[in-house]
């Protein structure tokens, strides 16, 4: 499993590090996952997920 930092899921998904943590605050894009102790990722997967749900809408 690849682990995405924020940097790359804002250029995967072109959405702003405050829309991103909107969104997660709303239920609206995944959650992210501690890696360290002071270091958050997203799974790959969860990603590529959630933007194939927004192509089929």
């Amino acid at each position: 499993m690849r682990i995405l930092r924020r940097k790359e899921v804002e250029a995967w998904t072109g959405l702003s590090r405050s829309t991103l943590y909107q969104m997660m605050s709303e239920g609206l894009f995944p959650r992210q996952v501690k890696i360290g102790k002071r270091a958050v990722g997203w799974p790959e997967s969860k990603i590529a997920e959630w933007l194939a749900s927004r192509d089929a809408t």
